[in-house]
């Protein structure tokens, strides 16, 4: 599939200053952002291309290579293939280097104007599994949390260094990470082996945390669980996760919530299903029973003459809060008649002379589906 030009993706005219750009992409990427947009991978797929987009453009070098080249410049080593401008190899294999390199140097690893790396970067993201009673995402709560992650070194304050020295800029790569080589017309690129692409090296390291800036540590963390969470709901505490290595941003720590089996309810959204098994003659000639409702009031449920197994009845109301709204849901009770067992001579004798009556009369349904089978029957013989 062909890719969509840039300055479309971004909205904006091919002469759009840098301002423009920035603006135009800051929108994007926060209507698209998957925060914003989970389980939807149209939005994720457009923030990935609008990503694409800005960072292509943002940059003067990237940008002017685009503007000539299109999406060629950025295939196959640049400008569409292995050969250069003309289709053959450029017979001043200095000057063109010096060419590719002014044009590519960012984007392909570093030219003249490359600033040096930074050692710092984002720590990890952690994941924690919370598992939760009906009852606690019918109310919410405040859960107390112990988490075992990487935090900033005190002693380093995360630079890595020891107490009187700093982290010096690698002699090798300049600070870049990354050492180049010029074979010809290409460039190839490895990660500085003197500084494992840190950029820095640590001469004097910090005992505590051994140079990493970071170090181990149980820490304690409040998360408030909202009404009406579900099954895989995602709190996001933002720079809770895993330290940044050497001063960089922490990750952050995501807790998925998952809901404990219960005893007497099954949940489907905010529906809240209890199945109620009630004697025989109180489906023969009315009756009524309690239930409990999550909420912790008890609702009495009627039940008219002649109810039948699998008869639903809707409580509105006492079902789960609706998560982030006001509304709450509804609890539905199906009965299910129970077989009377353990009875009595006297009692089965009762029951025997009941059941030589005309059944028609008070098993209509029964009565309906076996003339249903004597028929089928009946054409299967004939």
């Amino acid at each position: 599939m062909a890719k969509s030009d840039y300055y479309a993706t971004l909205g904006v005219d091919r002469r759009a200053d840098d301002a423009s750009l920035k603006s135009a992409y800051r929108k994007l990427a926060m209507k698209f952002h998957p925060d914003k947009n989970p389980d939807d991978a149209a939005a994720e797929q457009k923030f990935k291309e609008v990503n694409e987009a800005y960072d292509a453009l943002k940059n003067p070098q990237k940008r002017a290579a685009y503007d000539q080249f299109g999406h060629a410049a950025f295939e196959s080593g640049g400008f569409g293939g292995a050969q250069g401008f003309g289709g053959g190899r450029h017979p001043g294999g200095d000057a063109f280097s010096d060419v590719f390199e002014d044009l590519f140097g960012d984007f392909m690893g570093g030219g003249r104007g490359r600033q040096p790396k930074s050692a710092a970067r984002r720590g990890a993201d952690l994941r924690f599994n919370l598992a939760i009673s009906l009852e606690e995402a019918f109310h919410g709560k405040s859960q107390n949390l112990d988490v075992s992650a990487t935090v900033k070194c005190g002693e380093c304050n995360g630079s890595g260094a020891g107490k009187g020295s700093s982290p010096q800029t690698c002699p090798d790569c300049k600070g870049a990470g990354r050492m180049r080589m010029q074979q010809g017309f290409f460039v190839v690129e490895r990660t500085c082996p003197t500084c494992q692409g840190a950029g820095q090296i640590i001469s004097d390291p910090c005992r505590p945390c051994s140079g990493s800036g970071r170090v181990q540590k149980k820490k304690s963390l409040s998360v408030k669980i909202p009404a009406g969470v579900e099954e895989g709901t995602r709190i996001r505490l933002s720079g809770e996760g895993e330290a940044g290595v050497r001063g960089g941003p922490s990750g952050d720590l995501y807790i998925f919530i998952s809901i404990k089996p219960h005893a007497l309810f099954k949940r489907k959204g905010s529906t809240i299903y209890c199945q109620v098994p009630i004697p025989v003659t109180e489906a023969i000639l009315s009756g009524s029973f309690e239930v409990p409702t999550l909420g912790g009031k008890i609702a009495r449920v009627k039940i008219p003459a002649g109810t039948q197994t699998g008869r639903q009845f809707r409580l509105r109301g006492k079902g789960m809060p609706v998560l982030n709204s006001s509304r709450v849901g509804d609890m539905i009770i199906e009965v299910k008649i129970e077989t009377p067992v353990n009875l009595s001579k006297k009692q089965k004798a009762n029951i025997k002379e009941f059941a030589t009556e005309d059944g028609k009369k008070w098993s209509p349904e029964s009565s309906k589906f076996f003339s249903k089978v004597k028929a089928f029957w009946d054409d299967l013989t004939d």
